[in-house]
């Protein structure tokens, strides 16, 4: 290996390193993952959603989502009901405490991350992401189907196999 690529490896693990430490933080202080998070914060902003809208804007596939909300459902944070004119869609509400649990969750590494990144300048940014699409194909990660929420767990392949 060369000094360079050594250099990599280490910033490429101190990212995952740091996304691991906010994760547990993340659980251990709020009892939330960072995708709960996000569709707290989705719920907070918007109000009463459908659960589609809700895969839609986290990129977070439709059993991801089921398995979310039904853990958050059982802790009272979120309530479901089917709408009447359509029973296949479900519409989800934020309850007080999934309120008081939104309020009393730290900043994550997300929201840092996105007000960091957002203040460059439009080249550093496309530099930035390039360099990062870059990597990715060097790792062979491409081809994996995530969504943009930084969290530690499983990374699930697209379903074509690759």
């Amino acid at each position: 290996m060369t000094h360079r690529s050594d250099s990599a490896l280490v910033a490429i693990r101190k990212i995952q390193r740091q996304i691991e430490i906010d994760t547990r933080k993340l659980a251990q202080s709020a009892g939330l993952t960072p995708s709960q998070l996000v569709v707290l914060h989705i719920l907070a902003s918007r109000g009463e959603t459908a659960i589609g809208d809700i895969v839609k804007s986290t990129q977070l596939s439709n059993a991801t989502i089921t398995s979310l909300v039904d853990k958050m459902a059982e802790r009272g944070l979120v309530s479901r009901r089917r709408c009447e004119q359509d029973r296949r869609r479900v519409w989800l509400t934020l309850l007080p405490p999934g309120r008081e649990a939104l309020k009393n969750a730290p900043n994550p590494l997300q929201e840092k991350f996105e007000g960091r990144f957002d203040a460059l300048d439009d080249w550093e940014q496309a530099m930035l992401v390039a360099a990062l699409e870059r990597v990715a194909g060097l790792l062979d990660a491409d081809s994996l189907d995530v969504a943009p929420i930084l969290t530690a767990g499983a990374i699930v392949p697209r379903p074509n196999g690759d």
